[in-house]
């Protein structure tokens, strides 16, 4: 098989021993990451060490996740691996740096010092884009890092923004039905997660990859980066108060865009089977 494809002859090949291009090789879908992903072959030597740690760097980030994540974050995080790996600094090092940012974060919008919490969990998201790529690109992926690394990723966000809710006093701006909008983060972050749950057991998908549409959604949806974006301008501008209720606002918004998803999804189903546009492409 060797010898015909050196001599460039794919017809050569013994019987049983089926040709694959890179797309072949890459599968068309890579689940975990949701992305494309192209198989690709390239020497190892120093005219090729840039190439090959850009191309296992983009290879390490998901395709489909929130726009700071996506746009913001990859460059400086690169760097930031790098210099983690060049150390030997361990992924699960990294998240527990991450780790210590969360609880400092919650104690300064639990005691209405939003500029010192937002520094700390701006942080602390781009940490933890930083130990999963270390992870991926120094293959030392773990059970308990990966545990660890999704396991705080779960958990936190809502208590950030009960933490920002109950400051507010502190910083002479008291909101109405406090407790509602508290009971809206939490009902609202978890029946989100169930909402993509149901889709991906009954779909065999991530929501997010299913059209155009879903992937688009993704980057803005209510999960943390894109409620931190909300956020941060209006702790700029001394008005808090006015951030967290337009960021449960689109908590709400996002769970009904989400049900729509999957009532869509069950129309859709009757007609055929459905598949990720990233998949179909």
């Amino acid at each position: 098989a060797a010898a015909a494809l050196l001599a460039g002859r794919a017809d050569a090949l013994p019987a049983g021993v089926e040709a694959l291009d890179a797309e072949g090789l890459g599968g068309s879908y890579n689940f975990k990451l949701r992305k494309r992903e192209i198989a690709y072959v390239i020497p190892l030597n120093a005219s090729t060490v840039a190439e090959v740690e850009n191309r296992s760097f983009a290879g390490s980030y998901k395709g489909v996740t929130d726009l700071v994540t996506k746009y913001v974050w990859p460059k400086p995080a690169q760097i930031v691996t790098k210099w983690c790996a060049e150390r030997r600094i361990t992924p699960n090092a990294v998240t527990l740096v991450g780790l210590a940012l969360v609880f400092v974060a919650f104690w300064a919008f639990w005691n209405g010092h939003y500029l010192t919490g937002l520094v700390a969990a701006w942080i602390m998201t781009f940490l933890d884009t930083v130990d999963g790529k270390l992870a991926r690109v120094t293959l030392t992926s773990s059970k308990v890092g990966d545990v660890m690394d999704h396991g705080i990723d779960l958990v936190h966000p809502p208590f950030w923004w009960w933490a920002w809710i109950v400051g507010l006093p502190a910083a002479g701006l008291p909101v109405e039905h406090a407790g509602l909008m508290v009971f809206i983060i939490f009902a609202g972050y978890i029946l989100q997660r169930v909402e993509e749950g149901i889709f991906s057991w009954a779909f065999g998908m991530h929501m997010h990859v299913w059209r155009p549409f879903d992937s688009f959604f993704r980057l803005i949806t209510a999960r943390r980066n894109p409620n931190l974006l909300i956020l941060t301008p209006f702790a700029l501008i001394g008005r808090p108060d006015l951030g967290m209720q337009i960021v449960v606002a689109w908590i709400v918004i996002c769970f009904v865009v989400h049900l729509a998803q999957i009532v869509q999804a069950l129309i859709a189903r009757r007609r055929g089977p459905i598949t990720s546009w990233l998949d179909a492409a």
